[in-house]
C-alpha cells in the first residue's frame, strides 16, 4: 500500500486538479478531506502538506487573494496539467513502494538503476507545466565540448532506461531530442514558448522507434520477420512496435520506419529472428551482422 501520509499527499493534488481553474476554497477542501478521511483539517495540517508537495512533487499550490481559493499553476490546460501531475505521483509512489520494499525486503527486490532523469525529470516537467523556455548545457557523446542549447520542452520520453527531452531548439529551428544523463546544468531564462495546440508525443514517434525523430516527410515502412519458435513467444509479450501483429507460422508484420535505432533491435535478437521484407532492412542488417563476424575472423 502506498504510506498514508503520500496518499494524502496525492489526494490533495489530484482534489486540485480536478477543481480546475476555479480551485478550491479553505472551508471545500477541509469538506472534501472530511469526507475521505472522516476527520477535521485543520489551517496548520494544510500549510505543511502544502509545502510538502510543492517539495515532493515540484506541484506549487498557491492562492487567489480577490477569491481566497487556492490552486495549481493555470499555466497550461487542465489535461495537459492532470498527465503532468498523475506521472509524476505516479513516479513518486512507484520509487517509494520500490525503497519500502527494499528496505523491509532485504535481499528480495532488485531493481535496475535508471541514471537519466533524476536530477533533471522534475525541474523540466514543472517547466512543461509552466511553459518555461530552458537553457541547458548538453554534451553529446561523440564530441568533448559541452553545447549551450535553448529550448521548448514540449515533452518526455522515456526509452531503454534513458529520459530524454523532445523539445523545439531555438539554435536548430527544429524539433530535437536530448538525453537527459548528458545535460550538465539546467536553467529557466525567464521566458515563456506558445505550445502547439496539436502537439502529441506519442503520434510524433507512433511510426518511428526509440527516440529517433522521423524526418520530414518519411514514412513507415511494410517489415516482415520470421522468429524462431521460442522467440515468437517472446514478441507476442513484448512486441517490437505497437504496430506489430502476427500472421501464424512465427511471421510478424509492423509499420514501421527502419531507423537506425530499430536495426539495433532487430541485431540484438541474433540469429533469432530473420528479416524477409523489404530486401533494403535485410541488407542493412546483414552487413552490420558481417561487419560484427569480421572482427572475430582474421
Amino acid at each position: 500500500m502506498v504510506p498514508e501520509l503520500v496518499d494524502k499527499y496525492i489526494f490533495l493534488v489530484q482534489s486540485f486538479v480536478e477543481a480546475g481553474d476555479k480551485g478550491l476554497t479553505l472551508t471545500q477542501l477541509q469538506d472534501k478531506w472530511e469526507n475521505r478521511y472522516g476527520i477535521p483539517y485543520p489551517r496548520r495540517s494544510f500549510m505543511n502538506h502544502r509545502t510538502a508537495v510543492e517539495d515532493l512533487f515540484g506541484i506549487t499550490i498557491t492562492c487567489d487573494r480577490s477569491t481566497n481559493c487556492y490552486r495549481i499553476d493555470q499555466s497550461q490546460s487542465a489535461v495537459d496539467k492532470r498527465e503532468a501531475v498523475d506521472y509524476l505521483i505516479n513516479t513518486f509512489t512507484v520509487n517509494s513502494l520500490l525503497t519500502l520494499g527494499k528496505e523491509r525486503l532485504s535481499g528480495r527486490v532488485a531493481v535496475e538503476d535508471v541514471p537519466s532523469g533524476q536530477k533533471y525529470l522534475v525541474p523540466v516537467m514543472q517547466a512543461m507545466l509552466d511553459n518555461a523556455v530552458l537553457s541547458l548545457s548538453y554534451k553529446k557523446y561523440q564530441s568533448q565540448q559541452t553545447d549551450r542549447r535553448t529550448i521548448h520542452p514540449y515533452a518526455v520520453k522515456e526509452f531503454e532506461k534513458r529520459w530524454y527531452i523532445v523539445a523545439y531548439s531555438q539554435e536548430a529551428d527544429a524539433l530535437r531530442t536530448y538525453a537527459m544523463d548528458r545535460i550538465t546544468a539546467l536553467q529557466r531564462t525567464g521566458a515563456r514558448f506558445p505550445m502547439p495546440k496539436d502537439f502529441d508525443v506519442e503520434r510524433l514517434f507512433e511510426a518511428s522507434y526509440g527516440i529517433y525523430l522521423p524526418d520530414e516527410g518519411q514514412q513507415p515502412e511494410l517489415v516482415k520477420i520470421r522468429a524462431t519458435e521460442r522467440e515468437a513467444a517472446y514478441l507476442e509479450d513484448l512486441p517490437l512496435h505497437p504496430s506489430q501483429i502476427r500472421l501464424g507460422n512465427n511471421i510478424f508484420v509492423l509499420r514501421v520506419i527502419p531507423n537506425p535505432g530499430f536495426i539495433m533491435e532487430l541485431l540484438r535478437h541474433g540469429d533469432r529472428l530473420e528479416i524477409l521484407e523489404p530486401e533494403s532492412l535485410r541488407q542493412s542488417v546483414k552487413e552490420e551482422l558481417k561487419k560484427a563476424l569480421d572482427k572475430y575472423e582474421p
